[in-house]
């Protein structure tokens, strides 16, 4: 998070992308449950996403299918979580950036797939709850 804020505050970044990647060995470990040990507090936020997603997940039935869907979902997630920060909320509400985008990585094609976040839409969403926007901007 000091990252993020660092760069919203400071160097005043326009764009946030966050970047997963098919094949990733720790969203395949947490479609597995069992006790991973010092894994497991990592891991729960993406059981978390698999949560949130099971009635949808658990319709898939072809298994790389399925596990290929919870690394969208969970991109999908992780930008929520960046777009629920108060550095995020406060720079858009005052400069209209940054925006947030999500996209997922394919080691096999070499390409990169863009989930076209909805980022005004999910910052209306998410303020209902994490409005953290300064009240005298």
């Amino acid at each position: 998070m000091s990252v993020i804020t660092y760069a919203v505050e400071h160097l005043k970044v326009k764009h946030i992308v966050v970047c997963g990647h098919y094949g990733c060995g720790g969203v395949k470990a947490a479609m597995t449950p069992k006790d991973l040990g010092l894994l497991n507090p990592w891991l729960r936020n993406i059981r978390d996403v698999y949560r949130l997603h099971e009635k949808e997940l658990d319709a898939i039935a072809d298994e790389e299918a399925r596990y290929n869907r919870l690394v969208e979902l969970n991109v999908y997630e992780q930008c929520r979580n960046v777009v629920k920060t108060a550095s995020v909320q406060q720079s858009y509400a005052k400069n209209k950036f940054p925006v947030v985008h999500g996209w997922v990585f394919g080691f096999q094609d070499g390409l990169l797939k863009d989930l076209q976040v909805d980022f005004p839409g999910m910052l209306r969403d998410i303020q209902k709850i994490y409005n953290l926007t300064d009240s005298s901007a």
